[in-house]
């Protein structure tokens, strides 16, 4: 493995919250850090913070709308030009189970908004960033998930039927956790590692605190949870698991249906236009 100091790492969701603070704690490494957001003002000042307060100025912000696909093409294609190497991609962008006053909402695609951004955009970005994680030796993606996870119904995937925000998050992140399950086995002749973890219960978060909930963790035990699974030596080899913080968990048995996570793939791959 690289140092820190030599590596090049892209965090999605990267001007808030857990995003932010991987962020800080990398740049204070010397990382070079791709940082992503969706609001270009606050993606040039979180720059001009980490900048001025760690004196890393090898970093730099691309601004891309994860409810919309088409902006996480842009993206992708982007990065492909403007950069040679990505050694860790934390897809850490999402939005949780509040909002939208309790109704379902729709992303610019049509799907159903958690699904969309939680999942098929970081399944989109990934897929398109392959080319450049596999020319970089020992490279390693991880999916910031959650302990939430709902069973997915492929009756309902959009759930037109049974919306509840909850719903539409829990199923969003084990989706992800499902992904990961996936990419690790047809990945596993590119040495690519591909994870997924649970980083803390109820971080105090903008996230949780929408949702109404007390918030139970820092953010700083994420970031070590998250950093651990993304740059310990301990994880080179793991490829396809579930964290819990720093441990190896279980997670929701849907998981483990070698069916449905083919299912998965298989209509994530018509819905991202793959």
């Amino acid at each position: 493995m690289r140092a820190l100091s030599e590596q090049v790492v892209m965090i999605t969701g990267a001007t808030d919250g857990l995003g932010k603070a991987l962020a800080k704690a990398l740049a204070w490494k010397g990382t070079a850090l791709i940082l992503h957001g969706r609001n270009p003002d606050k993606g040039r000042s979180t720059v001009d913070a980490l900048v001025q307060e760690t004196g890393n100025k090898n970093i730099i912000y691309y601004n891309a709308d994860m409810a919309n696909l088409g902006e996480v093409r842009a993206l992708a294609a982007k990065l492909l030009s403007a950069h040679q190497q990505l050694d860790l991609l934390i897809n850490n962008a999402g939005i949780g189970p509040a909002g939208g006053g309790g109704r379902r909402q729709m992303s610019q695609d049509g799907y159903e908004l958690r699904f969309a951004v939680n999942y098929l955009a970081p399944f989109l970005l990934t897929d398109l960033l392959l080319p450049l994680l596999q020319q970089t030796e020992g490279s390693r993606v991880v999916m910031v998930a959650s302990g939430l996870q709902e069973p997915l119904d492929f009756e309902d995937l959009m759930l037109d039927a049974a919306y509840t925000g909850r719903r539409a998050y829990g199923q969003s992140k084990l989706a992800l956790v499902m992904l990961a399950m996936t990419l690790s086995h047809r990945l596993r002749d590119a040495g690519i590692r591909i994870n997924s973890v649970h980083p803390a219960s109820l971080m105090d978060t903008t996230l949780v605190r929408e949702s109404n909930s007390r918030p139970r963790s820092s953010i700083s035990e994420g970031v070590d949870a998250v950093l651990f699974v993304a740059t310990s030596p301990e994880v080179a080899d793991i490829s396809g698991a579930f964290f819990d913080g720093k441990r190896q968990a279980r997670a929701h048995d849907q998981a483990y249906d070698e069916n449905a996570r083919k299912m998965l793939f298989t209509i994530s791959s018509k819905l991202a236009g793959l």
